[in-house]
């Protein structure tokens, strides 16, 4: 039947959607939702769906017959940047108005000094401030969990989880919503060992800001307070995911965001307020000394998170309006949903990175490596401009400053630039950022490790739970070497490492032979051995081993997912003609990295077949998909 974008929508405001069922009825009159009367099963099959509209850069879907649940639900709603601009199209002005305000605190006094000229920012400064409402839409009706839609993604995850939800908390030792927290954390409804209709999971990494109330209460030794909102108004969703300077709470950033005033309701005396428009809530507490298992669950990295002992949420109520529908979206290897959000918040933020830290141009978390382990930055280089032989010196204050910043401080891989070898470099173009940076680097200088630190505690690469290592490869001066494009023809390797691959200029792939332990140096020390002096593995400044050439320079993406998802960098980073000089380690050959699975590593998330074929026959002549994948 296919589907189209309407030009109009009927929604001519000045301030963003009330709730979420303005949001789908503007989306549906602009012909960027359709419905699915058919029924569909929540186990799998919608999530399957949602994968392949969103690979098709399709429309947000509603379904509106779900097996087994009262509900309807709907996906896709970032599905496109396009989309996610629409959304939020009233608003992303003024807010890069008030996000360059934090960032050059003097046009503060501007602002007031020429009210008239700036009656849109004084007017966005008072929706920062929430209301407290007698009643809300979402107090309407109370079920149980197991009411909830139970929506599960990968064959092997350990149970439904709520994908989109919006867990706030308060400081338990300054209440009140300034020194709240609106964040996006794991939350599992059901499976493994939580009681039925009492209890769901509450998985939050490490450097999320819940954390901080967390251990308030645990060491005053009472319950933290807790709110899983699911739904409302769009703002919500994308201020739970925003990287907020410390002292702005998220509920004002989505005032800002909504162009009006976060409403909260307290149904009962004592309990946390509640957002009075989302569509669901559960409130509770997180029990102080209980941990149960949570997961396993598919994630951002494209590989199961395992099971691991979290916070476990008591829940006292469950709420829902009237009118209520339940968004979700499916996590998994990049790109998904959350890229638009990605998108979306470098949009918003990006302009204010030099001023949050000085000397870099720009960052950017690079999506199909999985946002974590690689991130590319611009930084100068000024620190002696009088040199004859430039060499990075402000870039590596730059990367330490970068990689002390909020979630910034989880990434593995940090390649870095000096703008002023080239002021038009584009740091969202990954092949010219590795071609720059592969052409200048000096091996045996510009290599530069943190062992025994932190990363993503979905990263199952390190040496635990939470715990690997960084490489930084700074880059300043003239280009030093051209970069291979094609594999040479007097190339001889190694028995069982076969296949050699040109990914990108510069970087050559190899077929290496399983993994038989953890850190399979006995394999690569073999490689790197053989290749010593001149051979012609050499000519490459950057060499990566994996399970399967052909798959890993199939694509840009996958290169980058296979070498950067399946590295730790003090393990897994290996060099022809290495040495350590000063505790400096380095090479004068190729840098090789080790990128193959290992024992011990999460397995890669697999679609059941089945639910395809199901999924195939929605999409079939007369399936109520027809047209869109």
């Amino acid at each position: 039947m296919g589907w189209y974008y309407k030009v109009e929508s009927r929604y001519n405001r000045a301030m963003g959607y009330r709730n979420l069922r303005e949001c789908l009825d503007d989306l549906e009159t602009t012909g960027q939702l359709i419905r699915i009367e058919q029924e569909v099963d929540g186990d799998l099959e919608v999530a399957e769906i949602q994968r392949r509209v969103y690979a098709a850069g399709g429309p947000a879907i509603l379904y509106t017959r779900v097996k087994n649940c009262r509900f309807p639900l709907v996906s896709n709603l970032y599905g496109t940047l396009d989309r996610t601009r629409f959304l939020f199209r009233d608003a992303i002005e003024r807010v890069k108005q008030v996000v360059a305000l934090k960032a050059d605190p003097s046009s503060v006094t501007s602002m007031f000094k020429y009210p008239l000229r700036n009656l849109g920012l004084l007017g966005t400064a008072w929706s920062m401030r929430p209301k407290l409402v007698s009643r809300g839409a979402v107090t309407a009706n109370r079920c149980r969990i197991s009411d909830l839609p139970a929506v599960k993604n990968w064959p092997d995850d350990g149970g439904p989880f709520i994908t989109l939800p919006q867990v706030y908390t308060e400081d338990p030792r300054r209440e009140g919503w300034r020194h709240s927290n609106l964040g996006m954390y794991r939350v599992q409804l059901s499976g493994g060992q939580y009681k039925s209709d009492a209890e769901v999971g509450l998985h939050y990494q490490i450097h999320r800001s819940i954390g901080i109330h967390h251990a308030a209460a645990i060491e005053s030794g009472e319950p933290l307070r807790v709110v899983v909102a699911v739904g409302g108004p769009p703002v919500m969703a994308l201020a739970a995911v925003m990287p907020l300077p410390e002292g702005l709470p998220e509920l004002a950033f989505a005032g800002a965001l909504g162009g009006r005033r976060v409403r909260l309701t307290r149904p009962i005396t004592g309990q946390l307020p509640i957002p009075a428009d989302a569509d669901f809530c559960l409130v509770g507490t997180i029990d102080p000394d209980k941990l149960l298992p949570e997961g396993p669950f598919g994630d951002h990295l494209g590989y199961y998170s395992l099971a691991h002992d979290f916070p476990v949420m008591r829940v006292e109520a469950v709420y829902h309006r009237d009118d209520a529908v339940w968004p979700l979206t499916v996590v998994g290897r990049p790109p998904q949903e959350d890229t638009s959000f990605g998108e979306i918040i470098h949009e918003l933020t990006g302009p204010a990175i030099p001023t949050v830290v000085p000397g870099v141009h720009g960052v950017h978390a690079v999506d199909a490596a999985g946002v974590h382990p690689l991130l590319l930055a611009i930084g100068s280089e000024r620190y002696v401009p009088y040199a004859q032989e430039r060499q990075p010196m402000e870039l590596l204050t730059c990367a330490n400053a970068i990689l002390g910043q909020g979630q910034l401080s989880l990434a593995k891989y940090l390649l870095i630039a000096a703008r002023e070898d080239n002021p038009a470099l584009d740091i969202h173009d990954v092949v010219a950022m590795f071609r720059h940076v592969l052409e200048r680097m000096d091996p045996t200088r510009d290599l530069h490790f943190q062992t025994s630190t932190t990363i993503d505690t979905l990263d199952y690469t390190g040496s635990g739970l939470n715990r690997g290592s960084k490489l930084v490869i700074a880059a300043a001066g003239p280009v030093k070497r051209e970069l291979p494009l094609e594999v040479p023809g007097d190339l001889v390797l190694p028995d069982s490492f076969t296949d050699a691959r040109v990914a990108i200029p510069g970087v050559l792939v190899l077929e290496g032979p399983a993994s038989a332990d953890r850190d399979g140096t006995s394999d690569i020390e073999r490689l790197v051995e053989a290749c010593a002096g001149d051979h012609p593995v050499n000519r490459f400044p950057l060499v990566v081993v994996a399970d399967d050439a052909a798959f890993a320079t199939r694509s840009l993406e996958n290169f980058l997912w296979v070498a950067f998802t399946r590295s730790n960098p003090a393990d897994d980073v290996h060099g022809v003609d290495s040495s350590v000089v000063r505790k400096h380690w380095g090479c004068r050959g190729a840098v090789v990295i080790d990128a193959r699975l290992k024992p011990g590593y999460a397995p890669p998330l697999i679609e059941d077949p089945g639910v395809a074929r199901r999924v195939d026959q929605l999409a079939a002549p007369g399936g109520p998909l027809h047209g869109v994948f």
